[in-house]
Protein backbone atom coordinates (compact mmCIF):
# COMPACT_ATOMS: atom_id res chain seq x y z
CA UNK A 1 0.00 0.00 0.00
CA UNK A 2 1.34 3.36 -0.76
CA UNK A 3 1.89 5.93 2.25
CA UNK A 4 -0.39 8.43 0.43
CA UNK A 5 -3.35 8.91 -2.65
CA UNK A 6 -2.85 11.06 -5.27
CA UNK A 7 -5.55 13.19 -3.88
CA UNK A 8 -3.66 13.05 -0.58
CA UNK A 9 -0.24 14.23 -2.24
CA UNK A 10 -2.24 16.43 -3.63
CA UNK A 11 -3.92 18.47 -0.95
CA UNK A 12 -0.63 18.18 1.07
CA UNK A 13 1.54 19.89 -1.41
CA UNK A 14 -1.27 22.63 -1.52
CA UNK A 15 -0.88 23.07 2.41
CA UNK A 16 2.93 23.13 1.67
CA UNK A 17 2.39 26.23 -0.89
CA UNK A 18 0.04 27.57 1.55
CA UNK A 19 2.81 27.40 4.44
CA UNK A 20 5.19 29.26 2.62
CA UNK A 21 2.99 32.08 1.84
CA UNK A 22 1.76 32.74 5.60
CA UNK A 23 2.14 31.49 8.64
CA UNK A 24 -0.86 28.91 9.93
CA UNK A 25 1.65 25.79 10.34
CA UNK A 26 -0.02 24.85 13.01
CA UNK A 27 -3.71 25.81 12.46
CA UNK A 28 -4.10 23.67 9.34
CA UNK A 29 -5.98 20.27 9.89
CA UNK A 30 -3.96 16.79 9.23
CA UNK A 31 -4.49 14.98 6.05
CA UNK A 32 -3.62 11.67 6.55
CA UNK A 33 -2.80 9.59 9.20
CA UNK A 34 -0.08 6.60 9.10
CA UNK A 35 0.43 4.00 12.01
CA UNK A 36 2.26 0.65 12.75
CA UNK A 37 -0.37 -1.98 12.94
CA UNK A 38 2.70 -3.96 15.24
CA UNK A 39 3.69 -1.06 17.42
CA UNK A 40 2.72 2.36 19.08
CA UNK A 41 3.61 4.81 16.26
CA UNK A 42 1.55 7.36 14.78
CA UNK A 43 2.01 10.03 12.20
CA UNK A 44 -0.64 12.77 11.31
CA UNK A 45 0.89 14.72 8.20
CA UNK A 46 -0.98 18.27 7.53
CA UNK A 47 1.77 19.30 4.49
CA UNK A 48 4.39 18.34 2.15
CA UNK A 49 8.03 20.81 1.26
CA UNK A 50 6.81 21.88 -2.01
CA UNK A 51 10.42 22.17 -2.98
CA UNK A 52 11.02 18.27 -1.36
CA UNK A 53 8.20 16.17 -1.70
CA UNK A 54 9.60 13.82 0.80
CA UNK A 55 9.61 15.99 3.59
CA UNK A 56 6.30 16.15 5.39
CA UNK A 57 5.10 17.97 8.54
CA UNK A 58 2.88 16.52 10.45
CA UNK A 59 2.33 15.66 14.45
CA UNK A 60 4.90 12.77 14.90
CA UNK A 61 4.46 10.05 18.25
CA UNK A 62 6.97 7.27 17.48
CA UNK A 63 5.57 5.34 19.81
CA UNK A 64 7.83 6.34 23.24
CA UNK A 65 5.52 9.41 25.14
CA UNK A 66 6.86 11.81 23.38
CA UNK A 67 5.20 12.98 20.55
CA UNK A 68 6.12 16.33 18.53
CA UNK A 69 5.05 18.84 16.10
CA UNK A 70 8.04 18.37 13.14
CA UNK A 71 9.28 17.44 9.62
CA UNK A 72 9.59 13.77 8.89
CA UNK A 73 10.44 11.99 5.60
CA UNK A 74 8.14 9.68 3.80
CA UNK A 75 11.00 7.57 2.55
CA UNK A 76 11.62 7.24 6.37
CA UNK A 77 8.22 6.43 7.09
CA UNK A 78 7.94 3.86 4.84
CA UNK A 79 11.20 2.09 5.89
CA UNK A 80 9.94 1.69 9.55
CA UNK A 81 9.10 -1.35 10.83
CA UNK A 82 7.47 -2.62 13.82
CA UNK A 83 8.00 -5.97 16.23
CA UNK A 84 6.65 -8.55 13.50
CA UNK A 85 7.95 -6.88 10.76
CA UNK A 86 4.89 -5.05 9.13
CA UNK A 87 5.28 -2.29 7.36
CA UNK A 88 3.27 1.39 7.97
CA UNK A 89 -0.08 1.73 6.90
CA UNK A 90 -2.39 4.63 6.11
CA UNK A 91 -5.54 4.89 8.22
CA UNK A 92 -8.19 4.57 5.40
CA UNK A 93 -11.06 6.15 7.94
CA UNK A 94 -9.14 8.61 9.17
CA UNK A 95 -11.08 12.26 9.11
CA UNK A 96 -9.29 15.42 10.85
CA UNK A 97 -11.23 16.45 13.75
CA UNK A 98 -9.38 19.67 14.98
CA UNK A 99 -6.05 21.43 13.63
CA UNK A 100 -2.69 19.97 14.21
CA UNK A 101 -1.69 21.98 17.20
CA UNK A 102 -4.56 20.75 18.62
CA UNK A 103 -3.81 16.88 17.86
CA UNK A 104 -0.05 17.76 19.73
CA UNK A 105 -1.71 19.60 22.66
CA UNK A 106 -3.54 16.52 23.56
CA UNK A 107 -0.86 14.42 23.00
CA UNK A 108 1.34 16.03 25.12
CA UNK A 109 -0.90 16.01 27.78
CA UNK A 110 -1.76 12.20 27.14
CA UNK A 111 1.45 11.28 26.08
CA UNK A 112 0.23 9.58 22.99
CA UNK A 113 -0.98 10.77 20.04
CA UNK A 114 -4.54 9.47 19.42
CA UNK A 115 -6.47 9.97 16.78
Amino acid sequence: MELLTTEQRKTLLENGHRMAEEDISCAVWPVVKLFTPDAGATWLLAWLDPEDGDVAWGCCDPGLGCPEIGPVRLSEIAAVRGALGLPVERDLYFEAEMSLSDYASLARDRGALVA
